[in-house]
């Protein structure tokens, strides 16, 4: 199996690359040392860069590597399959040369860098045809959406990391070799980032849902916003409140599908609850991670597939009688492989990840949402527990498990109620790669993971994830720190 994989992510590599190519962009070593050589002069250069732009949600980091790096990380999910550096991640055993920190880090710069270039070329272009209808301040605000969520996702991954905010005018080490910017210097620019997209952007960027929920919209500014003013160390819980009223109240009408089945049957995307999500679909623009995941029944291959749901996950479905949920994240089947959390004897019977239904060989049209309404929801709740206001946060978690069909919540105060949402978030958001930033904001990742009861069949003994302080965040790849001397190594690692 491994070198179909491997295979097969050359093959995504190589699409990616050709793509990148035909939009002026060059993906050169190390992350920061991409250049300007290319003037655009035209509307329709400046669409194809920011098609450029968005095809870096199609790389790796997106399909799965965001989930391994909270769900498996956290306590929804084992690693599964037969990737020593996952299993690394599973365990919480990561060193700076584990391979795919230094995957997740170049493939979001490369984001940002193709975001960077928007922004560096588009105010420029002498084409009237960009001032027509705003398309200039909506392309400019979607490259800033797109710059703020990639940072986002370092910054959560690593702490700080360095500001690159335009393309090098030149490869010389002074340019490129760049040192770490702190956390709080890089939320900043998030949230400058996003404030100026919210102020560039629509609610709807057409009459096709295709389009909204393709392309970052003042929905998706907000949802963002909300997020980042929720995670940042000195967290704003009046912003918070504000960008998720500024979601639920948009002329965008937002809403909760009556049926959560339908998020994931892979015949409802783009729809009312849906902020932004990957559009994959299928052929040379399908999403392979659903090959990876799915059951033997379903994806037509014998070997051992990734992300195995964790014991402690199920058992939480079960203790809160939430069938609707589980049936539509998790599958059981029956394997010819051992599990040694699940049956370390062939035949056994174990569960796999069900968000996505249908693998279509390598190329499904299955889409992991960035956005969705119940995020935000569980979002508004959390905040307004925080700020005291109880009634209304319980009111808040109640209309998305009112949507599954459990009765309403009975926390009454606000200790038990901030634990009523985790665990709500937890439920309606596994395999969407939140857990683990869930954790980390409540204060309580340490506690959880160094608690989680999770038994090695194989041995009989109990996983001691020894988890501390300094794995809060990740290491800084060491091949990044091999090629920029100004890069200084997260404390710990």
């Amino acid at each position: 199996m491994k070198a179909k994989y491997i295979a097969l992510f050359v093959t995504v590599t190589g699409i990616t690359s050709g793509l990148t190519s035909c939009n002026k962009f060059t993906d050169l070593n190390p992350i920061s040392e991409a250049t300007s050589g290319n003037a655009y002069t035209s509307l329709q250069e400046a669409e194809a860069a920011l098609t450029g732009a968005y095809d870096a949600l199609q790389q790796e980091y997106y399909i799965w590597d965001n989930v391994i790096f909270s769900d498996v990380m956290a306590d929804n999910y084992y690693a599964g399959g037969d990737d020593p550096e996952i299993f690394a991640v599973d365990r919480l055993q990561l060193v700076p040369t584990n391979g795919r920190l230094f995957n997740n880090w170049s493939q979001l710069y490369v984001g940002v860098l193709r975001a960077n270039t928007i922004l560096q070329e588009v105010p420029v272009i002498d084409d009237p045809s960009l001032d027509e209808g705003g398309r200039r301040e909506q392309i400019l605000g979607e490259a800033l959406f797109l710059r703020a969520n990639h940072y986002y996702n370092l910054v959560k991954m690593f702490g700080g990391v360095p500001l690159v905010l335009e393309p090098a005018a030149s490869t010389a080490p002074d340019a490129i070799q760049l040192p770490r910017n702190t956390e709080a210097e890089v939320y900043q620019q998030i949230l400058a980032d996003l404030e100026q997209a919210v102020s560039y952007l629509p609610d709807r960027l057409s009459e096709e849902n295709s389009v909204n929920k393709a392309r970052a919209t003042k929905g998706a500014a907000n949802a963002l916003l909300a997020k980042v003013y929720a995670q940042k160390a000195d967290r704003d819980y009046g912003k918070v409140l504000e960008h998720c009223d500024a979601v639920i109240n948009s002329p965008a009408n937002y809403r909760l599908l009556a049926n959560f089945a339908e998020l994931f049957d892979g015949a409802h995307y783009n729809n009312a609850e849906s902020i932004l999500e990957i559009q994959f679909v299928g052929a040379n623009e399908g999403n392979w991670g659903p090959q990876m995941l799915l059951p033997p029944s379903i994806s037509g291959d014998t070997w051992r597939k990734f992300i195995t749901p964790s014991t402690d996950l199920v058992a939480a479905f079960d203790r809160a009688s939430d069938e609707t949920r589980k049936s539509s994240s998790i599958l059981f089947e029956n394997v010819g492989w051992l599990d040694e959390y699940w049956g370390n004897a062939s035949g056994s019977s174990v569960p796999f990840a069900y968000k996505w239904k249908s693998a279509s060989g390598w190329a499904s049209t299955n889409r992991q949402y960035m956005l969705r309404l119940a995020d935000i929801m569980l979002l508004k709740a959390e905040a307004l527990n925080e700020l005291g206001r109880v009634p209304e946060a319980l009111e808040a978690l109640n209309q998305v498990r009112q949507r599954v069909g459990l009765a309403a919540s009975t926390a009454s105060d606000q200790t038990t109620l901030k634990l009523a949402i985790l665990e709500e978030r937890r439920l309606e958001l596994c395999q969407e790669g939140q857990r683990w930033d869930d954790l980390k904001r409540a204060g309580l990742a340490i506690e959880v993971m160094n608690d989680l009861q999770e038994i090695d069949l194989r041995t009989g003994n109990a996983v001691d994830y020894n988890m501390t302080e300094e794995k809060l965040l990740l290491p800084i790849p060491q091949q990044e720190i091999n090629r920029n001397q100004q890069l200084d190594q997260n404390p710990g690692y």
